[in-house]
């Protein structure tokens, strides 16, 4: 169960659950490349976190981004980027 942020605060950033679902999705694959990289002392190509929270879980700070505005997302006609 999603605490924190509230699933209606999240369901106002996006148009649908399936692009919340997708968006958090994709983003928390980003924080993990971040911090697998960070870990491997390697390059980094994946943007790092944006917000801080209590918990460490990249779906968690991908959430956090979704609710305070900083992860964006475009609806393309073939998908979402």
């Amino acid at each position: 169960m999603i605490r924190e942020p509230e699933v209606d605060v999240l369901l106002e950033k996006v148009d649908s659950k399936f692009t919340l679902v997708i968006a958090a999705a994709k983003r928390a694959r980003q924080i993990n490349d971040y911090f697998n990289a960070m870990r491997h002392q390697q390059l980094i190509q994946a943007p790092g976190p944006q917000v801080e929270t209590a918990s460490n879980k990249p779906l968690s700070i991908a959430l956090k981004e979704i609710a305070d505005g900083k992860c964006v997302y475009e609806r393309l006609a073939d998908g979402i980027k």
